[in-house]
């Protein structure tokens, strides 16, 4: 029992795996964190523009002038 235990000890063969969960838990929270950024930031800009160009009437062009 005591030669299993020490063999457990030293396989480190699942500590790879959780490396990757780890990093891709990073990578996915980053995303979620930056696509949240960017949605706010595109919502604004899009009521800006939109409250900018209620009013603008578009010039017509004078015909034979």
């Amino acid at each position: 029992m005591m030669k299993f235990i020490k063999n457990f000890r030293k396989d480190d063969s699942g500590a790879v795996t959780v490396d990757w969960v780890v990093l891709t838990a990073a990578v996915v929270g980053l995303g979620v964190a930056a696509y949240s950024s960017i949605e706010t930031g595109s919502k604004d800009l899009t009521s800006n523009t939109a409250s900018a160009l209620k009013g603008f009437q578009p010039a017509t062009p004078s015909v034979g002038g």
